[in-house]
């Protein structure tokens, strides 16, 4: 497959040629380009008006990308500030139909023309000028649904068959709708926290094996359904993909952006990488971005504060005496976490690409707040548990007093 070459974005002197000082000092010289003698003038210039076109249009791409990511992150920090003050109620009451309507939304995805296909990935709406993933939505509800269900079956939990009867027709229907839209990464991270929330649940561990072989299973049948995924496995292992050639260039130049990168970086915003040569760079790839940008201890840091998100996580879980809150803050950490590490390890290299992005960092504005409105919650729960701990502290005071 022919490729072109990679060409330094920098001169010797260090003089950027992406920014908007180059485009114009090039324009300023299309003049006298346009008159000069040598044969092939003319298609200079017009070479150097496409370069210069294309380097404005990249400009305001990247910029345009940050003011959406930047309003979407403005809407997701109310919203997870006014969940984070709803009371565990609301969600025992309400849960079945918020549920039932985020599967319904991805059902006209399925099924209407409102149904947006990218990357070979029917998983968008569009209506009208809005376009967003109704597979975040079943995210978000299934990790609630989760708690809500298992907090009520805690007797029961010993028992597979009222493990089954809940959790195979409607959390197995919620993600056999991502399943049909073709996300396979979003279907790995939904049976994952499903499987965290049932082990934190205190399910036993031999019907969790049986679920984690029935997940690989699943999973193994999906990905050989389609030419595109087997081609991803297969450029993991050096081959290629026929049916996706891209897919060993985006790997290999993932690899190179990480290399550019070294220990330091070369600075925020200097990366060459995300300029058209990287391929979802804003998005599945970012993490490659971050490495480039800000080298390896920007990398080690951004692993660690997802190290430090999942201790804070734990944290809460352990302080839960309902389990409720302790199941549902279980899939929200197994939710974000995994789906973390999935992320990293896809850019590494260590698993096949799955595009699935770095929660609260790549861009997707459904993503962002559905992930917002996660830790929201979850933020709820913890406020609830110190309060319940001061009552219980306040009783035991008032007990002793009276003794």
């Amino acid at each position: 497959m022919w490729r072109r070459a990679r060409v330094p974005h920098r001169r010797p002197g260090g003089a950027n040629l992406a920014g908007p000082r180059h485009e114009q000092r090039v324009c300023r010289l299309l003049p006298a380009a346009r008159h000069h003698p040598v044969h092939g003038g003319l298609r200079t210039r017009d070479g150097a008006l496409v370069v210069v076109r294309r380097v404005a249009q990249r400009h305001r791409h990247f910029f345009s990308r940050f003011w959406s990511q930047g309003a979407y992150t403005l809407v997701g920090l109310p919203l997870m500030f006014l969940v984070s003050r709803i009371p565990m109620t609301f969600w025992k009451r309400s849960i079945w139909f918020i549920l039932g309507a985020a599967c319904f939304v991805q059902l006209l995805v399925l099924l209407t023309p409102l149904g947006v296909e990218i990357g070979g990935n029917r998983n968008w709406i569009r209506i009208g000028g809005f376009v967003g993933q109704p597979s975040e939505a079943i995210k978000l509800a299934l990790v609630v649904w989760l708690g809500v269900v298992l907090a009520r079956k805690q007797d029961l939990i010993d028992d597979w068959r009222h493990l089954a009867l809940p959790i195979l027709p409607i959390a197995g229907g919620a993600i056999g709708l991502v399943v049909l839209g073709g996300d396979l990464g979003t279907t790995i991270v939904m049976a994952a926290f499903v499987l965290g929330g049932l082990y934190f649940a205190g399910v036993r561990l031999r019907y969790l094996v049986a679920g984690l072989a029935g997940v690989v299973v699943v999973a193994m049948f999906v990905a050989m359904s389609s030419a595109s995924r087997m081609g991803r496995i297969a450029a993991l292992f050096g081959g290629t993909s026929a049916a996706n050639p891209d897919v060993n260039w985006q790997i290999d130049n993932g690899f190179y952006a990480l290399a550019s990168g070294g220990v330091f970086g070369v600075g925020l915003g200097n990366s060459h990488s995300k300029w058209s040569w990287l391929p979802a760079a804003d998005t599945d790839f970012i993490f490659a971005i971050i490495g480039e940008e800000l080298g390896l201890i920007g990398a080690v840091v951004v692993l660690l504060l997802f190290v430090m998100l999942a201790i804070v996580f734990l944290r809460i879980i352990h302080s839960s005496t309902d389990a409720f809150p302790r199941v549902t803050t279980a899939a929200i950490m197994v939710w974000l976490i995994f789906q973390a590490f999935v992320n990293m390890a896809v850019v590494l290299g260590v698993i096949p690409v799955l595009g699935v992005p770095l929660p609260l960092i790549s861009a997707g504005g459904t993503a962002m707040i559905s992930s917002m409105i996660a830790i929201g919650i979850v933020l709820s729960f913890a406020r609830q548990n110190a309060r319940d701990a001061r009552r219980a502290k306040g009783s035991a005071v008032r007990s002793g007093s009276a003794a």
